[in-house]
C-alpha cells in the first residue's frame, strides 16, 4: 500500500469481503487518504442458519498497517462470549502464526476461516455461570442471551424473579404520586446490564444445575473458626485505637442543638476600640439592641431629653443635613466611648 496509489490486491480483498459478508457483519475504516486501515467483523461458529446454536462468538479486528500484505497486520480479539481465557489465547496466537505465513498475500479470509474453526470447536460456554459461579457440566441446561452471555437456566430464573421483588418493593416505597404504573419491570443481563427478554416459568422448569445440586450444606471447619478467632482479636485491637465507626455514637456526634430564644435575646455587646475592662469600679450592665440604637443618637439630643429615644426610622430632610453629616464624620471614636460612657451612666442612675 503505498501513499498514492491503493494496492490491488488489497482492493479486491475488501471488495470480496462485501460481496460475502453483509453489511451489519462488516465494519471497514478508512484513513483521510480513502485509505482502509482497520477491518472489523463479528464472527460466529458454523452452524448453518441455525443461529439459536451459536453459543459463543468473538469479534475479529485487522489493523492494516502500511506496505500490507507484504506486511504482517495486527490482530486484535475483542469482546469474546461464552470462552474462556486459554481458548482465546489460543486463537490469538494461531491468527498470528497464520499472518506471518501469508505474508506478501492478502490474509483476511483466511484470519475469518481460523477463528471460525475455533468457534466451532468451542460450541458450548467454556466459563462459569455469573450467578452460581459454577462451570456448565454435560447435562446442565443453560440459557444464551441476547448479548451472548450464559447462565445456568434455573439460575437465570432465580436472579430475574429476586429483580422483580426487590424492583416491586422500591416502588411500593414510593408515594403513591412518584409510583410509575406504565414503566414495567424490565430483566437485564446480570454481565453487561443489556435489557434481556426471557420466558422466566420456562425457566424455572429447568433442573438445578449438577454442581449445585451436589454441593454440601455449610458447615463451620476448625479452619474457620481459627479465622474467626483472629479477626475477632483484630477488631478488638482497632476498635481501641478507634479504627471502628460506631454508627450510634457518631449520630450522637451530629446532633445540632438550639437553645431557647429566650436566652439568646439579651446579648453583649462591646463597641470598637471600648473595652469595658477599663471601668473596674462600675456595674456592667447587658445593653440590647435598642440600647445600641440610642447611643448612636446626637449628642445634644441625649442633653436635651435626659434619656436616650429611639430615632426614627424615616429621616426629613432638612437645609444643614449635609453639615451635621460632615460634622459627625469628625467625631471620632474617642465621641462614641464618651457617648457610651453617658449611656450607661443614665441607665445606673437610681430614680
Amino acid at each position: 500500500m503505498s501513499d498514492t496509489v491503493i494496492d490491488e490486491r488489497v482492493t479486491d480483498e475488501i471488495e470480496a469481503l462485501r460481496a460475502i459478508l453483509l453489511d451489519d457483519e462488516l465494519n471497514i475504516k478508512e484513513n483521510e487518504r480513502g485509505e482502509p486501515e482497520c477491518i472489523e467483523t463479528v464472527l460466529f461458529p458454523s452452524t448453518g442458519e441455525d443461529s439459536e446454536s451459536q453459543y459463543v462468538c468473538v469479534t475479529l479486528i485487522v489493523q492494516l498497517p502500511i506496505g500490507y500484505p507484504d506486511v504482517s497486520p495486527t490482530i486484535n480479539l475483542r469482546n469474546p462470549r461464552g470462552l474462556d481465557e486459554e481458548t482465546v489465547k489460543l486463537m490469538q496466537s494461531d491468527a498470528e502464526a497464520k499472518c506471518a505465513d501469508f505474508i506478501g498475500q492478502p490474509v483476511m479470509f483466511e484470519l475469518i476461516e481460523l477463528i471460525r474453526e475455533h468457534l466451532t470447536r468451542s460450541n458450548l460456554p467454556t466459563d462459569q455461570c455469573a450467578i452460581c459461579l459454577y462451570g456448565f457440566r454435560e447435562r446442565d441446561e443453560f440459557t444464551k442471551t441476547e448479548c451472548y452471555h450464559y447462565f445456568h437456566s434455573h439460575c437465570l430464573a432465580a436472579h430475574i424473579a429476586a429483580a422483580e421483588r426487590y424492583y416491586r418493593e422500591e416502588q411500593e416505597k414510593l408515594p403513591q404520586w412518584q409510583q410509575d404504573v406504565k414503566n414495567k419491570f424490565q430483566a437485564i443481563c446480570p454481565v453487561c446490564r443489556e435489557s434481556i427478554n426471557c420466558d422466566v416459568e420456562n425457566l424455572w422448569s429447568a433442573p438445578l444445575p449438577i454442581d449445585v445440586e451436589a454441593a454440601t450444606d455449610f458447615s463451620v471447619t476448625t479452619e474457620l473458626r481459627e479465622l474467626q478467632k483472629q479477626m475477632a482479636t483484630l477488631f478488638l485491637r482497632q476498635q481501641q485505637r478507634g479504627g471502628i465507626i460506631d454508627l450510634e455514637t457518631e449520630g450522637v456526634k451530629m446532633l445540632v442543638r438550639t437553645e431557647d430564644e429566650s436566652e439568646t435575646t439579651t446579648e453583649e455587646f462591646n463597641l470598637p476600640g471600648t473595652s469595658l475592662n477599663t471601668y473596674p469600679d462600675q456595674t456592667v450592665q447587658p445593653v440590647n439592641q435598642m440600647q445600641l440604637l440610642q447611643s448612636k443618637q446626637p449628642l445634644h439630643q441625649a442633653q436635651n431629653h435626659g434619656h436616650c429615644q429611639p430615632r426614627p426610622l424615616h429621616n426629613t430632610y432638612h437645609g444643614h443635613n449635609n453639615q451635621r453629616h460632615r460634622n459627625r464624620g469628625g467625631r471620632g471614636r474617642a465621641n462614641y466611648r464618651r457617648q457610651f460612657d453617658r449611656v450607661r451612666q443614665t441607665e445606673s442612675t437610681p430614680t
